[in-house]
């Protein structure tokens, strides 16, 4: 994953935020401002905003975090419940913890191992949270074995210890998967077996799917609550999403 704030996104946002002050100031949807202003009328409401904005840049943070909220509720919309459904096993933290952090993850990411330690301390002073792991193998030619392996962990009740062991490995080429599976106790043709079973590969197919949706092109992901987050975002941002979602629950 590449940083968390692309360019693009960037601009989107910016973009979306002036377009949201020009209906504010102007009283015009953007279907109209697009087929009715002239070039001149367009460069002198551009410029009421510009002036707006800079006067009164303390609207931005409001807008660009409802702007954020609006998006989330369209990438969660039908599939917020499947989501926090984990495939048997494939759960870190509390499985019955009433706070449900999902991630989109590949033991080929380098960001997601940058985010374990996070992860690991929000389990720790949680005892509430439920992480949710939802393989998205797409970084290494090698990552897909490795998810398939991991939920073959999670069917044999060594999920965590398996994921552990990947991270630290930090590869995901056949020998390290088999030395983490060793790690991690595994009846290793056992878990061969159940790395084919197809139930696997429609997990993986679903969160691909799922991933799709939620508009992530690579790991780490995360869905707490309401919000969705792309990349390592650090403690502090999944601290605050994990006490807002708390908070919703009541």
């Amino acid at each position: 994953m590449t940083q968390p704030a692309t360019r693009s996104k960037l601009f989107f946002t910016l973009g979306a935020v002036a377009l949201t002050a020009l209906g504010a100031l102007g009283g015009w949807t953007f279907e109209r401002q697009r087929t009715d202003l002239g070039p001149g009328q367009k460069q002198a409401m551009e410029k009421v905003v510009r002036e707006y904005l800079l006067e009164h840049p303390e609207i931005l943070p409001e807008a660009v975090e409802k702007l954020r909220a609006k998006d989330s509720a369209r990438q969660l919309a039908g599939i917020s419940a499947k989501l926090a459904a984990p495939y048997p096993g494939a759960v870190m933290g509390n499985p019955d913890g009433k706070v449900t952090v999902v991630e989109f993850s590949d033991f080929a990411c380098g960001y997601c191992r940058q985010s374990e330690p996070d992860i690991k301390a929000l389990i720790a002073e949680n005892p509430d949270l439920r992480v949710v792991i939802r393989h998205l193998p797409v970084i290494a030619p090698t990552s897909p074995a490795a998810a398939a392996m991991g939920l073959a962990a999670a069917e044999q009740g060594k999920y965590v210890a398996f994921h552990d062991a990947m991270f630290a490995a930090g590869r995901t080429d056949p020998a390290s998967v088999e030395a983490a599976a060793k790690v991690a106790g595994l009846d290793f043709a056992r878990a061969q077996l159940a790395a084919k079973d197809p139930k696997v590969r429609a997990e993986l197919e679903a969160n691909l799917a799922y991933a799709r949706q939620l508009g992530f092109d690579g790991t780490p992901g995360w869905v707490i609550g309401d919000q969705v987050l792309v990349g390592a975002v650090g403690k502090q941002a999944l601290e605050k999403a994990v006490a807002a979602a708390r908070k919703s629950e009541g």
